[in-house]
């Protein structure tokens, strides 16, 4: 974990009046920010404890103001860090002192939606379901929902590589990025890939800007491809006395061949947080809740609806609901969906975690949390998305607490170290960042870690774009 920093100090290295003059002659002076007040909110995302002023924020509305942007930032040797709606969880888009903060929130328009094609093109700075949103209008589906989804930028989702609950049948961001228009370190603008579906030219370069967190390249256009939207849904919640059991259920319904749409789940501690913030109705004395969604065919999705209930049923479920109509199935989907809110509410800071895990280790895992909080007397709850093994430990704690942060850190060390040993990932889908950059060598090995430098280094030998993300 990325050391705490209790307030946003003021840059000590302000930009000159001179550079300031020319970032107001290429995106106009009322899209520049100077002021003190006006940089606070930009010296934070959605992470906590990690706070630092940038000397300025810009306002850029297209491609070639970022591009210029960035040539006169890497003229003067100023790093850039690329910021969206700033609801990131690794600390990805935190400034640092004297940087300029490109924010993309401008450039949120939807250029495009090919029927023909089943895809659309957009800005970065358009709202992740917005775009799903626009796609529905015609019958079509973009499958990504992370659960900022509502706030977040697709720029960020795919610097990120973003998941969602729906991850489990319909895979992440990556999965959705047929082309992208990047500004490179130097200013230059490349366009990559097309609407074909087939297209092996070269190295698929895209792809080595998907999940980049902003530190190869600006991303400011994406090509994105939509799938035709599922004809019928159905939503269950199946309750449990015991992990173990809700995660027999899990691996049973996979071996069954049947991919959910969603399947995820609560703890204790999580569905007694989400109980007392939104009043669904949930029992508090389940030790796990599973949110199952199946979606498609009408007739598929009952059958599959059907099967999935029995299942839950015959691995020890204490009780099955499902949604009676769709705004039900909503209403039932919001006991995952409110999970990082309800749990906000506990102590004044929250840090949402994110380690995944081979399914078949998920039981294990959770287990390994539960007697890590208890050991290092934390407040742990811990939710996620069980059907692809990606958990989310979420500590509730006080950042200025300084022995108790301390105590986070351990136990976020013994997680990490139990999440390897098992053979996951310290990050399934919210990134490296500030946070999780200690311990990407311990996942990667000295070889691979290196190659990672090494391309980081070619394509921006000067470091100039969000530095001391990834690695230092």
């Amino acid at each position: 974990m990325a050391t705490a920093v209790s307030s946003a100090p003021a840059s000590a290295n302000p930009l000159p009046a001179t550079v300031l003059a020319e970032l107001q002659g290429i995106v106009g002076a009322e899209a520049v920010l100077t002021a003190d007040e006006d940089l606070i909110p930009y010296s934070f995302d959605g992470t906590a404890a990690l706070k630092h002023r940038p000397a300025c924020v810009v306002f850029p509305r297209s491609t070639e103001e970022v591009s210029a942007c960035v040539k006169l930032a890497a003229r003067v040797g100023r790093p850039v860090v690329t910021r969206g709606s700033g609801t990131g969880l690794s600390g990805g888009s935190v400034p640092l002192g004297g940087c300029i903060v490109l924010c993309m929130v401008k450039l949120d328009r939807i250029l495009e939606l090919d029927q023909k094609n089943l895809t659309m093109r957009v800005q970065c700075g358009v709202i992740t379901k917005e775009i799903d949103d626009a796609a529905g209008k015609h019958g079509l589906f973009y499958p990504p929902d992370p659960g900022s989804m509502k706030i977040s930028t697709i720029g960020g989702n795919v610097a990120e590589n973003s998941g969602g609950l729906r991850g489990l049948k319909y895979g992440v961001t990556r999965d959705y990025i047929m082309g992208m228009t990047v500004v490179l370190p130097d200013g230059e603008i490349s366009r990559l890939g097309n609407k074909c579906v087939k297209d092996v030219a070269g190295y698929s370069l895209k792809d080595l800007f998907i999940g980049s967190e902003g530190t190869l390249g600006i991303i400011t256009e994406v090509l994105l491809k939509l799938l035709p939207r599922p004809a019928a849904r159905r939503t269950m919640l199946a309750m449990y006395d015991s992990m173990e059991a809700a995660a027999e259920t899990v691996s049973a319904i996979i071996a069954a061949r049947i991919i959910p749409c969603t399947l995820e789940f609560l703890d204790r501690m999580t569905v007694q947080c989400v109980e007392d913030y939104a009043r669904i109705g949930l029992p508090t004395d389940v030790e796990a809740l599973l949110l199952m969604e199946t979606d498609g065919h009408p007739a598929a999705v009952e059958d599959e609806a059907s099967r999935m209930m029995e299942i839950a049923r015959t691995h020890g479920a204490r009780e099955v609901k499902m949604a009676a109509d769709d705004a039900e199935g909503a209403r039932l989907a919001s006991a995952r969906r409110n999970a990082f809110s309800a749990l906000a509410r506990v102590k004044p800071t929250t840090i949402l975690e994110d380690v995944t895990v081979p399914r078949s280790e998920l039981a294990r895992m959770v287990k390994f949390i539960n007697a890590t909080a208890a050991k290092h007397r934390l407040l742990i709850g811990t939710f996620g998305h069980m059907g692809d093994g990606n958990l989310h430990p979420t500590f509730l704690t006080n950042e200025k607490d300084t022995e108790e942060m301390h105590r986070v850190e351990l136990a976020l060390q013994e997680i990490v170290d139990e999440t390897l040993a098992v053979g996951g990932t310290v990050t399934g889908e919210h990134g490296v960042g500030l946070a999780k950059k200690a311990f990407l060598r311990q996942q990667f090995g000295d070889v691979s870690y290196t190659l990672l430098q090494k391309v980081k280094r070619a394509l921006d030998p000067s470091g100039l774009l969000n530095p001391g993300k990834i690695f230092d």
